[in-house]
């Protein structure tokens, strides 16, 4: 489940424009007008009856996501100071989704300005909601919105979108199998307020919207650091600005606020440590995607053998199922070692517990940056983590020698003393550049190998709280760092 694909701003989305009336107004330190995009007896306006729930007394289907938006509305305006009022456009309408993944929602600001009096940074892009701050004036032109965003209309109610339960639109977070859609409100409105860079990470070119001139940065550029070279984005041809966007860990943000919050909001950095008689060239400390369920791991290591898990005879996928006797004799009391695919990330986990494995160790089948593991279930007491594709290869060459119950190769799961959960070597976090190059998600989102968990990574996770503030989260900290 992702949360979004980030829109264009209004120079090439302007085929997105409707006809739209006022919902709600969020009261807080910044007014956010809520404005509604849907027909009649769609999205917001859905006349299905509803059973209040987790605090939300709407009555219908509508309603609740109304209620529902203007609780995650007011949140972000307790927490920003401006002047002017925020104009947020939202719909509910069909987004990409699969039987096993899918769209949540998307956002982001409407149009950008530069050069505006007050602009901190001169030639430089701001989304329109933080021009309007730094500004002190609304620099939109009539009837145009701040933040356009839309959420999938067919989440949890097709087979082929993501069957089950849906958003959970309770304001408690209490949403057991549903996914949280105060969280996602949180999450598209971050990248409205300016969560998000309008130089193009894949080509690396900078917008220039119609303006002569050429292009000019966005003011993320001046914050994004290649912490190989330790170049900024705003001084990086087109060529090295597209090479740290698909670098998998190359790419940090150096912005003050945040780089200073960094100790107080993420836990240290979870390892996988490999060492034995048999582990060779293999030996050393590997980063690892911590998962959003089992038992998180700490000072205190879980070692023992890693044993790989292969495909089950009937079929099912690697891990899939009940495991056959070799797999069981293999992983019992031992470190599983399995590929990712079919199932998911918990099915597996499971499974390879009920087998007596001491841990859990899922290996990419795709070439991406290390993620933490999403999903759900408390019946899961091991630690879980992820390694990438290309470590999972290097792993599984030191296992060649191994008997049906040991391997010679050791596996230790537990944290560095030093460095914390998605940043670089100099503290600071890192963004999510895979290797592939995701539209929507490459760059504007902060690295799934962060932990705890943050509202601002690509994808959500269960245990995210209703907040962008430390000490739980860093999203707050980079928009002070860009001028909220």
């Amino acid at each position: 489940m992702t949360f979004n694909n980030r829109f264009a701003p209004k120079t090439i989305a302007a085929a997105l424009a409707l006809s739209f009336g006022l919902l709600a107004q969020a009261q807080a330190a910044v007014v956010i007008n809520i404005v509604n995009g849907n027909a009649a007896g769609v999205g917001f306006n859905d006349t299905t009856p509803a059973a209040p729930v987790g605090g939300n007394t709407g009555t219908t289907l509508g309603e609740q996501r109304l209620i529902a938006f203007t609780y995650a509305a007011n949140i972000w305006g307790n927490t920003l100071t401006s002047a002017v009022p925020i104009n947020i456009n939202a719909t509910f309408e069909p987004l990409t989704c699969t039987a096993t993944g899918a769209v949540l929602g998307s956002a982001g600001a409407w149009d950008v300005f530069a050069n505006f009096p007050n602009a901190p940074k001169a030639g430089t892009w701001y989304p329109t909601a933080l021009a309007n701050k730094l500004s002190g004036t609304d620099l939109s032109a009539p009837g145009d919105p701040n933040i356009r965003a839309r959420f999938n209309s067919r989440l949890g109610l097709f087979a082929d979108c993501l069957p089950g339960p849906g958003f959970y639109l309770g304001l408690d977070n209490n949403h057991g199998a549903g996914i949280d859609f105060v969280t996602v409100l949180l999450h598209e409105m971050g990248h409205g307020l300016g969560f998000q860079t309008f130089t193009s990470g894949q080509t690396g070119a900078q917008e220039d919207y119609g303006v002569p001139g050429g292009g000019i940065p966005s003011v993320w550029d001046h914050f994004m650091q290649n912490n190989r070279t330790g170049k900024l984005w705003v001084n990086m041809s087109d060529a090295e600005r597209m090479a740290s966007g698909n670098s998998g860990t190359g790419l940090s943000w150096v912005g003050a606020g945040v780089t200073a919050a960094v100790p107080s909001v993420l836990s240290k950095m979870s390892q996988l440590g490999i060492s034995g008689a048999n582990a060779g060239a293999v030996t050393g400390n590997y980063t690892v995607g911590d998962a959003a369920f089992g038992t998180p791991l700490s000072s205190t290591a879980v070692t023992g053998q890693l044993m790989p898990v292969v495909d089950q005879p009937d079929g099912s996928g690697t891990a899939c199922g009940t495991f056959s006797a070799a797999n069981a004799l293999a992983v019992k009391n031992n470190i599983a070692l399995i590929d990712r695919g079919v199932c998911t990330f918990a099915v597996k986990a499971k499974n390879a517990q009920n087998a007596g494995a001491i841990g859990v160790v899922l290996a990419d089948n795709r070439p991406e940056a290390v993620f933490g593991p999403s999903g759900s279930d408390p019946t899961l007491v091991i630690p879980v983590v992820e390694i990438t594709q290309a470590d999972g290869v290097t792993l599984k060459s030191a296992l060649k020698r191994r008997t049906r119950t040991a391997s010679g190769v050791i596996a230790s799961l537990g944290k560095s003393s030093t460095q914390f959960a998605g940043t670089d070597s100099t503290g600071h976090i890192l963004l999510y550049t895979p290797v592939v190059y995701e539209p929507g998600s490459s760059v504007s989102h902060y690295t799934t190998a962060a932990f705890r968990n943050q509202l601002m990574e690509p994808a959500i996770n269960d245990d995210l709280l209703h907040t962008p503030l430390t000490p739980y989260d860093l999203t707050f900290e980079l928009l002070k760092d860009i001028g909220w």
